[in-house]
């Protein structure tokens, strides 16, 4: 059996398997850790109408925390052998947090505003159709802060570059938002089922999801906006 033949330890599809499991268990970990603080306010807060803003505030950890997930499981090794999902996560917390809070924190405020007005609607005196809009509205924000969360996540682009480019594929790649609704599907079920909590120790398998479904996004912004050298738009794979 020639050398060509053999297969290198820590290449296989189980030791594939076996770094992926190891890999989402890793950043399962950091993930909780990086939002504890958040996840104990909302596990203590009562599923009430007056609640939707302080349940907001206590999900401003999770915008940082996500990218950073997003980021790790994006960099991950197949190969069992050089695996360091650890320090990949922290690499992009650090470098991802503020570029992340620019576009997090008022993507949270305008949900929080739909929210709350949604959830105190019969006191709003307004037509009932306005309902149906403002879910409607609703579903392509959250849809939008997806899209937007990946692109900062992997990319290097301004907060304004990386708002158009979330909106852009909205629309040009009608399958990622799909696939992203049907997401937000499966976990607001699981979130109506159980808990918050609940889907927060789903928080890895939820971005490696995530990225699953925007492989086609992350093809094009690398193809058709993305350059090489000293231009601060870049992947994050080359910096």
């Amino acid at each position: 059996m020639t050398e060509t033949t053999i297969r290198r330890f820590g290449q296989g599809p189980l030791s594939r398997v076996s770094a992926l499991v190891y890999t989402l268990l890793v950043v399962e970990f950091l993930l909780l850790a990086t939002t504890l603080p958040g996840l104990a306010g909302l596990v203590l807060l009562g599923r009430d109408a007056g609640n939707v803003p302080l349940a907001a505030a206590c999900a401003l950890p999770a915008g940082p925390a996500l990218s950073a997930a997003l980021y790790a499981v994006h960099r991950r090794r197949p190969d069992l052998t050089d695996l360091h999902p650890g320090p990949a996560f922290w690499r992009g917390y650090r470098m991802n947090v503020r570029g992340v809070l620019k576009l997090y924190v008022p993507w949270l405020a305008w949900l929080t505003v739909i929210g709350s007005t949604l959830a105190n609607f019969g006191a709003a005196g307004v037509p009932g159709w306005w309902a149906a809009l403002l879910a409607v509205v609703a579903l392509a924000t959250v849809l939008w802060g997806a899209n937007a969360l990946v692109i900062t996540s992997l990319f290097t682009f301004r907060a304004r570059d990386v708002a158009r480019l979330a909106a852009y594929f909205l629309f040009s790649a009608p399958r990622v938002a799909l696939g992203n609704a049907c997401l937000l599907v499966v976990a607001g079920g699981v979130t109506f089922v159980a808990t918050e909590a609940a889907l927060t120790l789903l928080g890895s398998v939820f971005a490696a999801a995530l990225l699953r479904n925007s492989r086609p996004l992350i093809a094009e912004v690398t193809a058709r906006f993305t350059v090489q050298g000293d231009s601060p738009e870049r992947s994050r794979d080359d910096s």
